[in-house]
């Protein structure tokens, strides 16, 4: 019958144990695919609820099974439920993702130009898919402890930093392995820099109307998969994962005796507004996930300008996060994280921004997070979003003030 934690698809001995968080679906099947996640082999219901968790094991099964999720219950858009079991689901714990959203309509949970008619075409074939990741292991590399006085930070893009270094193999150019290399790390060192601060590495789902124009979304904000690295920074070395490939990024880091830090975002998903696909928690359980509009349940709160809310009043929504930090910091070798538009992650089931937040609590209780260097973008779009100076003990925040400051001496006085 499997166990209900730890969520998500986790291997051992024995098998895989899958474990899905949605208090609000009345059956979830999981389903298998073949190695490449086109061809949907088999659907198996997860067989066991307990406290809104559904789970089972699937005996014999080893890391590299590829599978997604049907998951069934009401479609009622305006009570907050957009159940819809001809979309297979990407789970929200998936250490590597297989496909990529292409911004078809076919991933739509609704009649494409009818919000409130369920869309009943099957999109299995295109669905964005888990595969199951064996444990990298433990680490040998020393992590460095920078003290505060010499934090010198550094912010680059992985694929912008290295496209086009003539100190990087054309084949690793653009990659976690490139960034790696040490002409680039050697640079780094020789100014100085103490703190590598990447922007958004979890997978990324981009938006429709960027791929509709041939474009994507360069920086990374549309996250996903807040597990897994994003893929498209991996070189595909035989051998080699996006998650093991990111860790020997990290290993090299820090065998320069610099930290690292990663740029997440946890304030909103790819799954953009009411009109955007239904990728995965919205198709989950939809009205644990997200912040909805109490006026009309079918429209989501948009603190955060791209559509929708993570729901951080919501336990199961704080340890979506939680849990995933962990596994950034203790498998993948990150040392903290700057966290976008981090006033979302500390406002309550009305609203109000609130230092005592669920998930600021659960993050300074954390015997691993609560050693992280945690910095807080102190802002969003909504109402009384504006909070620079107000997290509690434990976090950093950027400034707005004093960068303004700083940038205007040196342009008119430097």
């Amino acid at each position: 019958l499997g166990l209900p934690y730890p969520l998500g698809a986790t291997p051992d001995p024995r098998g895989i144990n899958f474990a899905l968080a949605a208090p609000h679906a009345s059956r979830v099947e999981l389903c298998l695919f073949d190695a490449n996640g086109h061809s949907e082999q088999q659907r198996l219901p997860l067989p066991t609820y307990t406290d809104g968790v559904w789970h089972g094991r699937f005996p014999g099964a080893a890391a590299g099974l590829v599978y997604g999720y049907r998951v069934h219950g009401p479609w009622a858009p305006h009570e907050g439920q957009r159940f819809n079991p001809a979309k297979v689901l990407l789970d929200p714990y998936a250490r590597e993702i297989v496909g990529r959203y292409d911004g078809s309509d076919l991933f739509l949970g609704h009649l494409p130009g009818d919000p409130s008619q369920r869309d009943t075409r099957d999109n299995a074939a295109v669905a964005l898919k888990a595969r199951v990741a064996a444990d990298l292991g433990v680490s040998t590399v020393a992590r460095p402890r920078v003290a505060a006085a010499e934090r010198v930070v550094y912010e680059l893009h992985v694929r912008g930093q290295t496209r086009r270094h003539p100190g990087v193999a054309p084949e690793l150019q653009g990659t976690y392995a490139g960034l790696a290399e040490p002409a680039v790390l050697d640079h780094l060192q020789q100014l100085g820099v103490t703190t590598l601060s990447l922007l958004p590495v979890q997978h990324r789902a981009d938006e429709e109307r960027l791929l509709k124009m041939g474009l994507s979304n360069y920086w990374g904000y549309t996250t996903i998969g807040w597990f897994a690295p994003e893929a498209r920074y991996w070189s595909g070395r035989a051998g080699t994962t996006p998650a093991s490939e990111f860790r020997a990024m990290a290993d090299a880091i820090h065998a320069r005796g610099m930290a690292l830090v990663i740029d997440v975002v946890y304030n909103h998903s790819a799954e953009t507004d009411e009109f955007g696909p239904t990728l995965s928690m919205r198709g989950i359980d939809n009205a644990l996930y997200y912040h909805l509009r109490p006026d009309d349940r079918a429209r989501y709160e948009n603190w955060t300008g791209c559509g929708n809310c993570l729901n951080f009043a919501e336990p199961r929504v704080v340890q979506l996060a939680t849990d995933s930090l962990r596994h950034w910091v203790t498998e993948l070798g990150v040392d903290g994280f700057r966290f976008d538009l981090a006033t979302v992650l500390a406002r309550r089931e009305g609203g109000d921004f609130d230092p005592r937040a669920p998930f600021l609590a659960a993050v300074a209780q954390d015997p691993v997070l609560s050693r992280a260097l945690l910095i807080a973008e102190p802002w969003d779009i909504g109402a009384g979003g504006y909070r620079v100076g107000e997290f509690p003990p434990g976090w950093l925040e950027w400034n707005d003030r004093f960068r303004d400051t700083q940038r205007s001496f040196w342009l008119r006085h430097g």
